[in-house]
């Protein structure tokens, strides 16, 4: 940990003071996420003891079964972002359409995409989940309700990004553009304190994550690069090690600090891929990029796809810059 400590506010802060025409308004909205982080970090925590595990009889718009806890998550989530007059639009993974600002409230001038709660499914068995978000400048006009155009930008134009990780400790990691940086929160006085200063990715990692059971739907090519990898070949450092949690926030995590390459190709079930571009591509392209590592789709810069839909889908492979180059490499037919 840092010699003296530094709160999550006073991190945005000090870096919003190298900005002259900074308002503070980022800074308002940034508390207003890290609060409903320590809500649903409580609530993740002592979901046992508080009756709220298990399933509602609901389906939601990506055809997943709701959770009690992602009810919990979402409700937060929406509250604390919905008042402070910081934000004109939001987008959530639960959600079919966008969430407008209530009529009684101010408008603001960010969008904010969401994940409540990213790896839902493992909640049950105790593995480790998350929280996603993405923040945009507004693109419609000023004073007016939001628009479905302020969240259907390319990542590229993010201007912060971040994941929550409530894990053995709950973990605020977020990117602006200008490095990655990552917050434990201290349960003694409830504050997200410096732990992971300037966080760089390996540029090789010895990691692979990816759900192999589903290696019969997959192209050759991507079949072909994982046949590589779990080859022996001392000279190039193979086999890689499978890691793979199920929940994308872990996975992520894990690999932004050790290094190594995340996939989730597409598939003969999901021939456009399964996770949304909006939710998780982007903001989790934004921050492995800032950390010195590549996202891509097999073909393309995840941060350059122009959104078609909220909830679109796309396939991802983001992680170590060597890692990810050399699987474009067998998609492109390089190799094989």
């Amino acid at each position: 940990m840092s010699a003296k400590i530094i709160t999550l506010s006073r991190h945005i802060i000090e870096e919003e003071r190298k900005f002259p025409k900074a308002t503070g308004k980022f800074t308002d909205l940034m508390n207003d996420i890290a609060f409903a982080a320590k809500l649903i970090s409580y609530n993740t925590n002592k979901a046992g003891l508080m009756g709220i595990l298990g399933e509602t009889e609901n389906v939601n718009v990506q055809g997943e079964v709701v959770k009690n806890l992602d009810v919990f998550a979402q409700e937060t989530m929406v509250k604390a972002l919905d008042h402070g007059g910081h934000t004109c639009v939001m987008a959530s993974e639960e959600e079919e359409d966008i969430i407008s600002i209530p009529d009684e409230y101010p408008l603001g001038k960010y969008a904010v995409l969401f994940d409540p709660l990213d790896g839902s499914s493992n909640i049950d068995a105790n593995v480790s989940v998350g929280t996603i978000f993405s923040i945009y400048n507004r693109v419609s006009p000023e004073g007016r309700p939001g628009t479905k155009d302020d969240v259907l930008q390319p990542g590229i134009r993010q201007v912060c990004a971040g994941y929550v990780i409530y894990g053995s400790s709950t973990m605020l990691v977020y990117t602006t553009g200008n490095g990655v940086h990552g917050f434990t929160l201290d349960p003694s006085y409830g504050e997200f304190i410096l732990s992971h200063p300037n966080i760089r990715i390996p540029k090789k990692g010895k990691i692979y994550s990816v759900n192999e059971s589903n290696f019969d739907y997959w192209k050759q090519e991507v079949k072909n690069y994982i046949h590589y990898v779990k080859q022996i070949d001392e000279a190039t450092d193979r086999p890689l090690n499978s890691r793979y949690i199920g929940s994308m926030v872990a996975d992520v995590h894990r690999n932004l600090l050790y290094g190594g390459i995340f996939l989730y190709p597409a598939s003969k079930t999901a021939p456009n891929g399964k996770l949304r571009l909006g939710y998780e591509a982007n903001p989790m392209s934004f921050i492995v990029e800032q950390a010195g590592g590549r996202a891509t789709n097999g073909t393309q810069r995840i941060l350059e796809i122009q959104p078609k839909t909220i909830h679109q889908r796309v396939p991802l492979f983001l992680g170590s810059e060597e890692d990810v180059r050399l699987l474009e490499e067998f998609i492109s037919g390089k190799r094989s």
